[in-house]
């Protein structure tokens, strides 16, 4: 066992050969690298797949009972001071192994046939190896400083994979964005290392967990002070997962490939944060203020990432923001010591969404022949729509992920986000209602995706029929309105009269075996427009969908609760679970080792399901085909009546209040727009106008004034005695007259 242990630290080693490889190739031969850059994708595949197999054999042993185990190397020692770095493999780290492994291998095929056809190939790999080289460096990590060097190396890989089509303007800004923000959480976390490092005079988890259990008991160290070290460790967390109020870098960075939005920002880097609170849980749970403020901190931000994920058009930002409430969830169950149910979901939602994001890049090149290359119209959900014929795998994968999400048994996110909100109902009502109520609007945005992409018929036909450039002729609101500035109003009405739905209802319909060639229809003014119709991806792009599909299907049978045979008809709460996470961590709460009776178990499912598919039935209502009629009949009566009655209560403006608190992300981009970007941006001009203006008008005043005294003194003493005595009358002049 021990020997298998010893070799653990080949695991994070084996992309680079691969990085190195490439890099080389692409310094010394350009050419014949470049030629050959399809190759260099299967071995990039088989040392991760190499990787991964180690990974499930570290996990095995450690399901079977195996202790944990460390191995150190000292780096530097100097006094009573030693830096040592090694790696530490215990259930945690074999879960994230086994998470980043598998994704990252199934993004690296897909990605093989989504980027082909771009210049940046190798460059795309060589930046994505380096990322798994250091999310593997970053979970086997044994102390902070270790933490810390692969934390900014993620950083790193994360800007550059955001910024990789950086001759965009949006993508630059994106990744900048993104990089600034997570500096503000990641000096946090240094300044927390230190203070740390300072309090207890080591970096090794094991001496802190210690110190953690004793400094309590005996009063020896600082509470406030632990308290601030904590809470720094803590920002750096709230940065990488994209927690509020550090969350705004998350959606931009859907700016980026989609297969870079599946690895990075919905399966692993942004677990990065949840796997530091998860390795310091020990620590933080001496503190409860701290586990207090980050319970707060994840229902925030569950909440206001569904809220944000209401109104949004680009399928990937909705997903960003769905991927933001998610990790909410996960943050209010690690801060109410819900540790196993934390990284449950954890693994559950990470393989569904890395199932929907690969589902939505699928989508968007299906669309791009019909609206072009640009992420604005290719990933718009306006333009969507019927797509359920076309890419009928892509379809199927997508809504069980979906499905999945909203938690609908028996799928994977089920078992996890159920498992949240019953513990969250036991630590704290408040808790429980907003959990719960997010979970409903969960539901609610996820199949409003689904069925703005898939339900109906294609929309895109009718996006050059608008009167003005303002915007496209459909525009779907959060409550099924569809009506934007750029409408012609004629030609609605005429489109209505004539038969042909405005919300594409009626659109013709297009024969299933016309797919994948060009066609035309008719307008209604008789013309014809000719188009591409959507197909279905490559075989190389399905693949991943249907492992992930499997994933999604069964990964949640690791928390199913069995009965364990026990008269008063209590169960293990997470069977195969429990005993795998059970030596990693000992935790003092009740709830988050507790058992709960089947009769209580069916209770929560039965109340968590209610709320998903009254989330979907709301969501069918106002964006399913079947609701067509009364959208068009109410639409039209809106057209119509010039001067409608305003009740007390106006519906129509909260619903637009809140389309546009979703639409326009909560304002908070705005406000940090406003006072931290032009706030400082005044600043630094006050700065720059009091330097030019003050402190080097005094020293150039200075200057000046001595030129001009010395250019009137020169006159004076010139030699000449008629100025002699035209100044000495001027002096005697002014003596008398101001002498009485």
């Amino acid at each position: 066992m021990e020997h298998t242990y010893q070799y653990a630290w080949v695991i994070p080693l084996l992309p680079l050969p691969v990085i190195m490889s490439m890099g080389f190739g692409l310094f010394l031969i350009p050419t014949a690298t470049k030629n050959l850059r399809r190759i260099w994708a299967f071995p990039s595949i088989l040392l991760l797949s190499i990787a991964m197999v180690f990974s499930l054999h570290l996990s095995i042993q450690q399901i079977n009972g195996s202790s944990i185990y460390q191995y150190l190397w000292s780096w530097t020692i100097n006094n009573d001071f030693s830096l040592e770095f090694g790696y530490l493999v215990d259930p945690l780290t074999s879960i994230m192994l086994i998470l980043i492994t598998t994704v990252g291998i199934l993004v690296l095929i897909y990605s093989d046939d989504y980027m082909s056809h771009d210049e940046g190939y190798l460059r795309f790999f060589v930046y994505i190896s380096f990322f798994n080289t250091s999310m593997l460096g970053l979970v086997t990590s044994s102390n902070l400083i270790q933490i810390y060097f692969f934390w900014e190396l993620v950083g790193m890989c994360s800007y550059l994979l955001i910024g990789f089509w950086f001759t965009r303007p949006i993508a630059a800004s994106a990744c900048q964005k993104a990089f600034v923000t997570n500096r503000v959480g990641d000096f946090g976390l240094l300044l927390g290392i230190l203070g740390f490092f300072w309090i207890t005079g080591s970096l090794e988890f094991r001496d802190l967990f210690k110190i953690a259990n004793n400094w309590i008991p005996n009063n020896g160290i600082n509470s406030l002070l632990t308290t601030l070290c904590a809470f720094l460790l803590f920002l750096g967390a709230v940065a990488k997962s994209a927690q509020f109020p550090l969350h705004v870098w998350l959606p931009d960075a859907m700016e980026g490939p989609t297969p870079i939005s599946a690895l990075i920002h919905a399966a692993t880097m942004v677990a990065a944060g949840i796997f530091l609170l998860a390795r310091l849980l020990p620590l933080f749970i001496s503190l409860p203020l701290i586990m207090n403020f980050i319970s707060l901190v994840g229902t925030i931000t569950l909440f206001l990432g569904a809220t944000l994920a209401l109104a949004q058009r680009d399928i990937k930002r909705s997903l960003a923001y769905s991927t933001m409430s998610q990790l909410g969830y996960m943050m209010l169950a690690l801060g109410i010591g819900s540790y196993q149910a934390a990284l449950f979901h954890l693994i559950t939602h990470a393989y569904s969404k890395a199932l929907l994001f690969l589902g939505s890049g699928s989508i968007i090149h299906s669309m791009e022949p019909l609206v072009g290359y640009s992420p604005d119209k290719s990933q718009n959900m306006v333009l969507m729509g019927g797509l359920r014929k076309y890419v009928p795998i892509t379809r199927t994968t997508f809504l069980c992920g979906t499905l999945s999400l909203c938690g609908i048994p028996p799928l994977a996110c089920f078992w996890s986000k159920d498992e949240i909100l019953s513990n969250s109902w036991l630590y704290s009502p408040f808790f429980g209602i907003i959990a719960s109520f997010t979970a409903g609007l969960t539901a609610f945005y996820m199949f409003r995706i689904y069925l703005l992409t898939f339900d109906g018929y294609l929309r895109v036909h009718f996006q050059n029929y608008s009167s003005t450039k303002e915007g496209s002729l459909y525009s779907i609101s959060l409550w099924g309105k569809s009506i934007s500035k750029g409408v012609n109003r004629d030609f609605v009405l005429s489109t209505m009269k004539s038969g042909v739905s405005f919300f594409s209802q009626n659109i013709p319909k297009i024969p299933a075996n016309t797919r994948n060639k060009i066609g035309s229809f008719s307008t209604p003014f008789g013309a014809k427009k000719t188009f591409v119709y959507p197909h279905e991806t490559g075989n190389t792009m399905l693949f991943p969908l249907l492992i992930l599909l499997l994933f999604t299907l069964f990964i949640g049978s690791i928390g199913i609760h069995f009965d364990n045979g026990v008269k008063d008809n209590r169960i293990l709460e997470l069977t195969i679970l429990s005993k795998w996470l059970t030596p990693s961590i000992n935790l003092s709460q009740e709830n988050a080792n507790s058992s709960i009776n089947s009769y209580e178990f069916l209770t929560n499912a039965i109340s968590s399901v209610s709320l998903a598919i009254f989330g979907l039935f709301i969501a069918y209502i106002f964006y399913g085909s079947a609701y067509s009629f009364f959208q068009n009949l109410h639409f039209q009566n809106s057209l119509v009546k010039k001067n409608p009655k305003k009740s007390f209560l106006d519906l129509d403006e909260v619903k637009k209040k809140i389309y546009s608190w979703s639409y326009n992300r909560g304002y908070i981009d705005f406000f940090y727009t406003r006072v931290f970007i032009l706030g400082i941006r005044r600043l630094a001009e006050l700065t720059h106008f009091f330097d030019k203006g003050v402190i080097d008008g005094i020293i150039n005043g200075v200057g000046l004034a001595g030129f001009c005294i010395g250019e009137e003194i020169k006159y004076v003493g010139g030699g000449r005695i008629s100025s002699y005595l035209f100044f000495f009358l001027c002096y005697v002049s002014l003596f008398l007259f101001f002498i009485p």
